[in-house]
């Protein structure tokens, strides 16, 4: 026996074992994401790779842990209830339904449940772009109460977005009333536009706006918005297929710095 036992853990979102030894200490851990190997102790090598045997799959690379970027360290130094990255897509309504579930008969459906399908619907949508060197924050907490719905960070640039719920319910599209089946017509847009410039202002880059309407039987849209792009959930994938603006170091730092709740409070 070499002494050492495999822990598994979850990390920063991300799946490892940890090898410990008899008193908790670890000596190195398996990251399963990029199939590595990262040894504190080069001298306990073989040890290792005998213990996490069972557990390896495939063609693993082992050596010391890599030296974290500048982003690394900026993310690695927010404390946990500083950092947005953990939200889920409709955190802020899950929380409040959470504390409020309000009456178990209603005559109207809870416009909250609502509201929280449609940004559970956005975030499944953007869930595909996180591979492709993209990175999507959820129900980021802004001053007075508001709230952006998603952000989106990635080499064609940001884009802030806002889902609204249309399930099987033609959706008009104006500028800058939107108007969701029989309901009301509201001046989304406006909202919809000052979301995303306070989103620039936070973080010094241009951040552009988003309509996403989620599951609509009909979408009309007359006449192009203004500095909106308007999109259905089922087209989200395709941002990830416009040009590249921003390089990947541009990516990691901004992402760093939009996951800080820090960033947004004077917006």
């Amino acid at each position: 026996m070499n002494g050492l036992r495999v822990v598994p853990a979850r990390r920063h979102g991300q799946e490892r074992l940890y090898v410990c030894l008899t008193d908790g200490r670890s000596v190195a851990w398996y990251d399963r994401d990029t199939a590595r190997v990262n040894l504190l102790s080069e001298d306990r090598r073989e040890d290792v790779l005998d213990v996490l045997g069972p557990f390896l799959t495939g063609p693993v690379t082992v050596g010391p842990p890599p030296v974290p970027t500048p982003a690394e360290l900026a993310r690695l130094a927010l404390h946990p209830d500083d950092d947005l990255a953990p939200n889920r897509p409709g955190e802020a309504l899950l929380a409040d339904l959470d504390r409020d579930p309000g009456p178990v008969r209603r005559l109207r459906p809870d416009p909250r449940r609502r509201a929280l399908a449609a940004e559970q619907t956005v975030g499944a949508a953007l869930e595909p772009l996180e591979g492709g060197g993209w990175h999507a924050l959820h129900s980021i907490p802004l001053p007075g109460g508001d709230r952006i719905h998603h952000l989106l960070i990635g080499p064609a640039g940001l884009f802030c977005l806002h889902a609204l719920y249309a399930h099987k319910q033609r959706v008009l599209v104006g500028d800058p009333m939107v108007t969701v089946g029989r309901r009301e017509p509201r001046p989304l847009l406006r909202r919809i536009r000052a979301d995303a410039d306070r989103a620039s202002h936070a973080l010094t880059a241009e951040v552009r706006a988003v309509l996403v309407v989620a599951g609509p039987a009909r979408l009309d849209t007359p006449a192009l918005p203004r500095g909106v792009r308007v999109l259905r959930d089922t087209d989200l994938t395709g941002l990830g297929r416009l040009g590249g603006v921003l390089k990947p170091a541009d990516v990691e730092a901004l992402h760093a710095m939009a996951r800080d709740r820090h960033t947004w409070l004077r917006v």
